[in-house]
């Protein structure tokens, strides 16, 4: 069954959610296509080898410690003053270096190895002493799973004393834990619910099913206590990441079902309500501190997803319609902290969920939703660039009610609300239809300057202007022509006698 919607630009192949190593189960965006088994066996792979770099660093501190130590040491007659700030030196430099490897190995020195054991022993001694930030005054919540969590393993009899007292013992241990990453507390906790399944199985004899039961009330009683610490933390950029998320489905409010080709119809009130329960259901997942909860959370708004389309369209509802579906439900109901939420889900919940069954499923749609909605853009809707562009600015909004459509209940000033701003959306729209054609027109009046004057400096080129001398003006006729003097003399008048 595949995940395609030609109509809409969702194209989300089923196989793209099975695990990227190819065991069959589905993968995770958060764990980089991996589902939680393949995640894991990279992630220790990755481990070993810092941890064999990290034992490789402390043999070669240890050997230039002693190098160092026993070049003093000959010189230690001579030179007692420089040998104490040597010593003093040394030993400073020798606890700076070795405290971050130190969690992982023992001393190779025997002096060494004196130290360590005594330091093993103190913290054995501060584990089984109750710890302050542990036992302190615990909320209603925790009190009651408490009680709850120790009634149900009342029927496990022995095993449930062996199980009551490895979360005892884990507990105290994430607390001694607390300056690791988040990634390496995950990992603790997912080794933890691996060898607990493992040895009810084996040592116990415990059924599958009591298993799975013990195992749900196991993450709860520990999540409880935990959720403050490794929800959300400091040392992370999960609250960053909300932020964003949240500002783009803001950004995203216009967004309408038909963009997303949605088979929902909200005019109907059984379909409204379904949304509205779809939408409380994502919000309320917030508010759940273990990741069973949340994961119930996400199931149910799944279910009424299917239920709303299934009375739209009269039969049971796909794939393709599904994930359309959430998607629309998450930019309606803007969940509170989802990256956070999620991260959360994807590091301390049981790893067999995950991977199988509906809540895997679900939960794997749901990060397949907020991926789509962190990328989408106007193809995905169908749009322009420019309307998308608009929408997103806020120029303007492709929901428009009309008239005939209001309810006769609908409040007097809502509808000239509405009015109001479908005036104001059409001036806005004029507006930038005037802007556009006045720089139209102002291209079309440069572009036209622009060839008047090519065509002169043509016409300039093609016919040069010649500048030439002044003609000199003409001699009179009676003057003197002193140079050339080819004139007859001028007539003398005669006077005859008559």
């Amino acid at each position: 069954m595949s995940l395609k919607s030609e109509r809409r630009g969702i194209h989300v192949d089923q196989s793209e959610l099975l695990c990227k190593k190819g065991c069959g189960y589905y993968g995770n965006p958060a764990w980089q296509g991996f589902c939680s088994k393949c995640w894991r066996e990279e992630y220790h792979k990755a481990r070993q080898k810092q941890i064999q770099e990290d034992w490789e660093l402390a043999e070669r501190l240890q050997r230039e410690e002693e190098e160092a130590f026993a070049s003093s040491h000959s010189t230690q007659g001579a030179q007692s003053l420089t040998f104490s700030k040597f010593e003093e030196k040394k030993t400073n430099e020798k606890t700076r270096k070795v405290t971050t490897v130190k969690k992982f190995f023992s001393a190779s020195s025997r002096t060494g190895a004196k130290k360590v054991l005594a330091g093993k022993l103190r913290e054995i001694q501060e584990a089984k002493a109750p710890s302050p930030s542990i036992h302190r005054q615990a909320s209603i919540e925790t009190d009651r799973v408490s009680k709850e969590f120790i009634e149900f393993l009342k029927t496990y009899h022995k095993p449930g004393q062996d199980i009551y007292k490895q979360c005892k013992m884990f507990l105290e241990a994430m607390h001694h834990k607390r300056e690791l990453s988040i990634e390496e507390q995950s990992e603790c906790a997912q080794d933890f619910y691996q060898n607990v399944a493992e040895k009810l199985q084996t040592r116990w004899k415990v059924s599958p099913e009591r298993v799975e039961k013990a195992m749900d009330q196991i993450e709860k009683y520990i999540m409880t206590r935990l959720y403050k610490y490794v929800f959300c933390p400091e040392t992370t950029d999960d609250e960053k990441k909300d932020l964003v998320v949240q500002k783009r489905i803001r950004a995203l409010h216009w967004v309408t079902p038909q963009m997303l080709c949605v088979p929902v119809n909200e005019e109907i009130p059984e379909v409204s309500d379904m949304v509205v329960k779809a939408i409380t259901d994502i919000i309320e997942m917030d508010s759940k501190r273990v990741p069973r909860d949340k994961l119930a959370c996400i199931t149910k708004c799944s279910k009424h997803i299917f239920n709303a389309i299934k009375i739209t369209k009269n039969e049971p509802a796909s794939a393709d319609d599904f994930l359309p579906t959430l998607i629309y439900i998450v930019l309606k109901g803007n969940p509170p902290r989802l990256q956070s939420n999620i991260q959360y889900i994807t590091r301390f919940c049981n790893p067999s969920r995950l991977m199988t069954g509906e809540d895997g499923y679900y939960f794997t749609n749901l990060c397949c939703a907020v991926a789509f909605i962190e990328k989408l853009d106007a193809q995905s809707l169908n749009l322009s660039q420019e309307d998308f562009d608009r929408y997103m600015s806020g120029q303007t909004s492709p929901k428009k009610q009309e008239s005939e459509n209001w309810s006769p209940d609908v409040c007097l000033g809502v509808k000239q609300m509405y009015k109001n701003l479908d005036l104001l959306s059409q001036l806005n729209e004029r507006q930038e239809r005037i802007v556009s054609e006045a720089k139209k027109l102002e291209r079309d009046l440069i572009d036209w300057t622009d060839g008047i004057t090519k065509e002169v400096q043509d016409i300039v080129e093609k016919y040069p202007l010649e500048i030439k001398p002044k003609n000199q003006a003409l001699a009179a006729i009676d003057s003197e022509n002193v140079e050339n003097d080819k004139l007859p003399p001028p007539l003398q008048p005669q006077v005859y006698a008559g």
